[in-house]
């Protein structure tokens, strides 16, 4: 039985790094290409004015998928990382003045929705068990399982039916609770893997589960410093990752891929390559000219890919111990704009926003006496409304703060020190994203497990694709659960 001796991953996001350090743990010599200057991909860091800005995922749950990361070599990811708790894990604000504290505290949240509705109590325990039910069947049993054929997928389909996953989360939240606002609280997860509450099969309901069993967590130093964990822990075991290296191509000859060839001109052979790249990207820039790339390229446009965002970073001369880490800001309509941001050619006058306030947890986000800040809207992707980013990015940046400043964050303006702000057209040039999507393919129930890419590419047999855009999806534990799935299939291939 020989191991294959090399394998080369495409993209140093959380997805790309977790795939590296499962195959160099088990003895595959890897190389990561990261055509950024920094590792992170989605999780990249600004630092600005001295002050740290996490660029995307601010939210860590199931830490035990990390840690399982650094538990194959026999370490600990203590020894590289802290991870800080969040509590309450966000608080959920409305224009009217109603907050509602969510945290990993049954009698807490009993007590906020008796005094809200008090039907509602009995209603929020059996959502709970529904979501601990979806969790179980599909997140421990499926979701680092790769769906390479159909018939995997249907065996594992009589769970997901009796649990309903072809109706909506909003429609299954909606079943079990009947106040308006909470009805909010206890949808809103999907958009945070991309996924409208409307439309996104219930099954992502079972990430309310996945918060209250694992707890929400922030990495001490932000998300960059797990980032930088991750590739200490790659380069300890032997692996490399090399920055400022973007990929050209991928050169294939007929079923097999041989090596990719750098911006640069470079090429560098392997035996087995893994793209963390967007997918459509992959396919049609990184494959173009060969009969698959063309082929799946085109199979992968038609499909429906989820929303893009539009998010200011800021920082301020003050604290704000009034705030919480995570903050989601509800705006006059829910079902309405949602419907826009999906569908909608324009940008709506109003947003619901996510606050993240991570000095409220970790001061040395921000210098001294101050505090450091994103906050973030759903917009729609570049395919469903044409928007000049360029000219309407100032704009938009400023409406958003002037909301703050309203409603949230008093004398914002007065303390703001410095701002930057990252567009649909940042996603589509800084991380290739097609369409400037956020999360890749949406995840709706025609577009899940073997409906989505799949882990190892159908055709070419020594290609692989690991984060947002295969299965399981978007979101920390989704891009490192693919990695899981990813690396099983190399390991084994490499032992053929």
């Amino acid at each position: 039985m020989s191991m294959t001796r090399s394998a080369a991953v495409i993209g140093a996001g959380f997805g790309g790094l977790a795939l590296a350090i499962r195959l160099q743990s088990a003895g595959v010599q890897t190389k990561v290409y990261e055509k950024r200057d920094k590792p992170g991909g989605r999780a990249y860091v600004y630092s600005d004015d001295g002050f740290t800005f996490d660029a995307g995922p601010t939210v860590i749950t199931d830490p035990d998928c990390l840690e399982q990361l650094w538990a194959l070599s026999g370490r600990k990811m203590s020894d590289y990382v802290t991870l800080l708790p969040v509590t309450p894990f966000y608080q959920l604000c409305w224009e009217d003045g109603y907050r509602f504290d969510y945290a990993n505290d049954q009698e807490a949240i009993d007590r906020q929705i008796a005094a809200k509705s008090p039907d509602d109590v009995e209603g929020y325990r059996k959502f709970l068990a529904y979501s601990e039910d979806l969790y179980r069947e599909g997140y421990e049993k499926l979701g680092t399982v790769p769906f390479l054929n159909f018939w995997s997928m249907i065996k594992a389909a009589p769970q997901l039916i009796r649990l309903e996953s072809h109706r909506s989360v909003y429609s299954k939240v909606a079943s079990y609770i009947k106040d308006d606002q909470l009805r909010q609280a206890f949808s809103f997860h999907s958009l945070l893997v991309g996924g409208n509450p409307f439309d996104t099969s219930s099954i992502y309901a079972l990430i309310h589960a996945l918060e209250r069993k694992g707890g929400v967590w922030f990495a001490k130093g932000g998300t960059g410093a797990l980032i930088a964990g991750m590739v200490r822990l790659l380069e300890d075991l032997g692996g490399k990752v090399e920055l400022n290296a973007e990929i050209d191509r991928i050169e294939a000859e007929g079923d097999r891929v041989k090596a990719v060839v750098l911006k640069d001109g470079r090429r560098d052979a392997f035996d087995m390559i893994a793209s963390n790249a967007d997918v459509v990207h992959t396919y049609k820039a990184l494959l173009r000219g060969t009969p698959r790339g063309e082929k799946q390229a085109r199979a992968l446009e038609k499909k429906r890919f989820s929303m893009s965002l539009f998010v200011v970073y800021f920082g301020l001369s003050t604290k704000r111990p009034d705030l919480r880490h995570h903050m989601v800001l509800f705006g006059p309509r829910y079902r309405e704009l949602i419907r826009e941001i999906f569908s909608a050619d324009g940008l709506a006058e109003d947003f619901s926003l996510y606050l993240h306030a991570p000095s409220v947890t970790d001061d040395s986000l921000a210098p001294e006496g101050g505090s450091a800040y994103y906050v973030l809207s759903p917009v729609p992707h570049l395919g469903t409304a044409d928007i000049d980013w360029a000219v309407e990015g100032p704009k938009y940046r400023d409406r958003i703060l002037d909301y703050l400043e309203e409603h949230y964050i008093h004398d914002l303006r007065r303390d703001l020190v410095t701002v930057r702000h990252f567009t649909p057209f940042d996603f589509r040039d800084e991380l290739n994203a097609h369409l400037g999507s956020a999360f890749s393919v949406e995840p709706i129930l025609t577009q899940s497990a073997w409906f989505r890419p799949h882990n190892r590419d159908d055709e070419i047999s020594n290609l692989y694709i690991v984060g947002a855009g295969t299965h399981p999806g978007a979101g920390i534990p989704g891009v490192v659960g693919s990695a899981k799935a990813t690396a099983g299939l190399m390991i084994e291939d490499a032992q053929k």
